[in-house]
């Protein structure tokens, strides 16, 4: 695997057609489902690492997103990447940084956080127009992400096809997430009524009984901070109905100042994760 640092560089040892990962370093199992994912539709696979000021929402937040480069790059190795890009601002934006809206979607549940979807998107535009990918992998662990850049994407490079990796889980059903690294033990074992509520709901026929399910468990987790709990339409992020054929669970809250996100497809018709035996 080589390791990059310019986009001259990149340009140079880019081969297509190829796949791309994004991410912002801190890898971990996940990370490398997805790299193994991508590795599935091309020999050829860029994974970049940069951590995206843009879609922060406080600068404390910022600067305690953990980094582990070496560890970066021997996990990426490991799940087959052939390329790790480590891009700077001024190589992603020379020409300043125009950003990209992302609209109704990109301003309800994760988009509460001001500007933090036209972050996103905006980066990954920048990384999309340097590397040129086939295909580029997201998981879906943030769904809302995974449906704005699809949206982003059929806009503006159209010939590059977004896929999806599922959700990554800890043996606990815990969703794999780079700032999982700053839950205690403790705080890791209350994390898991995410899970569990999603588990609940899932097991019901009708959206009301899913949602009285998903909150009553997550209600019995005192240390456990809500910030919103829905069912949706995953094609279109509206509230779903009865007739809704894509219905899905979205959770988001904090333990200890730790933010948690996770979903959970309603429909009972197909694996909703892979858990790790770790």
């Amino acid at each position: 695997m080589k390791v990059i640092k310019s986009a001259t560089e990149l340009s140079r040892a880019l081969i297509q057609p190829s796949a791309f990962v994004p991410t912002m370093g801190a890898l971990h199992a996940g990370h490398q489902s997805l790299i193994k994912r991508a590795r599935e539709v091309s020999e050829n696979v860029i994974v970049s690492v940069y951590v995206n000021p843009l879609q922060f929402e406080n600068q404390e937040d910022l600067n305690s997103y953990p980094s582990s480069p070496e560890i970066d790059e021997e996990l990426a190795a490991a799940a087959g990447a052939t390329i790790l890009w480590r891009p700077n601002q001024s190589e992603l934006y020379p020409n300043g940084i125009t950003k990209i809206s992302a609209g109704g979607v990109g301003a309800i549940y994760e988009g509460n956080r001001a500007g933090h979807f036209d972050g996103v998107l905006t980066v990954v535009h920048a990384l999309f127009s340097n590397i040129k990918p086939t295909w580029a992998i997201f998981g879906e662990k943030d769904l809302q992400q995974l449906f704005l850049i699809r949206k982003m994407a059929s806009e503006f490079f159209p010939a590059i096809k977004v896929l999806s990796g599922e959700t990554f889980r800890e043996s606990s059903g815990l969703a794999l997430s780079s700032r999982n690294s700053r839950l205690s033990a403790e705080n890791k074992n209350c994390a898991t009524v995410v899970f569990r509520s999603l588990q609940a709901a899932q097991s019901q026929p009708a959206i009301a009984e899913m949602k009285r399910e998903m909150l009553a468990t997550l209600s019995s987790e005192p240390s456990f901070t809500l910030d919103y709990a829905e069912i949706i339409d995953d094609t279109t992020f509206d509230l779903a109905v009865e007739e809704s054929r894509n219905k899905r669970a979205i959770i988001a809250g904090w333990i200890n100042g730790i933010r948690l996100i996770d979903n959970m497809a309603m429909q009972n018709i197909r694996s909703a994760s892979k858990v790790a035996a770790i």
